[in-house]
């Protein structure tokens, strides 16, 4: 047989092109696998209002030390 040589540099650049970025029209939509379930889609959306209303709140004290 033939074998072919790849050298890393090019193995590297291989994973930034568009063809690898973009998904076999093929595949079939599998929810939580090939795409993002509904459950998790509104779970993300609840994270994300959750980190802006964190952001949103004054820094405050952990603990609070009575001395």
């Amino acid at each position: 047989g033939t074998r072919i040589i790849c050298d890393r540099k090019f193995l590297l650049e291989c994973k930034n092109s568009p063809a690898a970025r973009t998904p076999p029209c093929y595949l079939p939509q599998t929810p939580g696998v090939t795409s993002l379930a509904q459950s998790s889609l509104v779970k993300l959306e609840e994270l994300k209002e959750q980190n802006e209303s964190e952001e949103a709140m004054p820094d405050q004290d952990q603990f609070e030390m009575d001395i």
